[in-house]
């Protein structure tokens, strides 16, 4: 009896493969809460918006086919960055 044979045995409840299943499906369903633009600030250390307005952020759109993260520009600061996301 080879390995094929073996009936395969289901995740183990605390395993790396059923918590990779589960973000996966969490990160699916809240897909539309973060909807298809982001922002990444491109100041050292990144972090939130307050803490550097002025530095240039990084335009980022989800590609619906791959479902990927594609550069599309950058803005000169938070103001700008946050009137390309409510466009």
């Amino acid at each position: 009896m080879d390995s094929s044979d073996t009936p395969q045995q289901p995740p183990r409840r605390n395993s790396l493969e059923a918590w990779a299943a589960r973000r996966e499906r969490r990160r699916e369903s809240d897909q539309w809460i973060t909807g298809t633009r982001r922002v990444v600030p491109l100041a050292g250390g990144g972090g939130a918006s307050h803490l550097h307005p002025d530095a240039p952020r990084l335009l980022l759109e989800r590609q619906g086919d791959t479902g990927g993260w594609t550069p599309v520009g950058v803005a000169a600061n938070h103001a700008e960055a946050a009137a390309w996301l409510n466009e």
